[in-house]
């Protein structure tokens, strides 16, 4: 063999390394970019991906701060309804104070009458006795216009209202 094709065979070699070296050199600068270029996508989704959380965990805040708002306004109005419930209930104790103070006063000044407003008799508030709870003037429904009979109330008449001319009794006349 002749030296110019050893020659030959070893600059074929060292190009053929040499472009393999140049192969795997831009194999591994594409690579590389590849490397970069996923990089920035990771980053990127990185970045929205923190910003969803960011927003996430906002929301969360809100949500919670609009419970404990919520609750708090619950417990405001739960207080002020208690609140509202003891004043009434107090109302409620000085108005059946003052309702045993005026029975007390009632039975003090006629002990016959009864704690529903009538005497034991049977007379209404306005001192007439009657049926169906209406007044009856003396000398109607059959009884005597002013009975003197003992343990029984008698009331001739209402202070303060003129006698009823179409009753029995009324002193007036009548037209017809």
């Amino acid at each position: 063999m002749d030296t110019w094709v050893i020659v030959l065979i070893v600059v074929a070699v060292v190009v053929l390394l040499a472009l393999l070296a140049l192969a795997l050199a831009k194999r591994s600068r594409v690579a590389q970019v590849r490397k970069r270029e996923q990089a920035r996508e990771h980053l990127r989704e990185a970045q929205v991906r923190g910003a969803q959380a960011e927003k996430e965990q906002a929301l969360a805040e809100e949500q919670a701060a609009r419970a404990r708002r919520e609750r708090a306004e619950a417990e405001e109005r739960t207080a002020l309804a208690e609140q509202e419930a003891r004043e009434r209930a107090a109302r409620a104790g000085e108005v059946r104070s003052e309702a045993e103070q005026l029975r007390a006063k009632a039975e003090k000044l006629a002990p016959d009458v009864v704690h529903d407003g009538r005497s034991r008799q049977g007379a209404d508030q306005g001192g007439y006795s009657g049926q169906g709870g209406q007044a009856a003037y003396p000398g109607q429904g059959g009884q005597a216009a002013y009975p003197e009979q003992p343990g029984q109330a008698t009331y001739p008449e209402q202070p303060g209202q003129a006698p009823r001319p179409d009753q029995p009794g009324g002193g007036g006349a009548t037209r017809r």
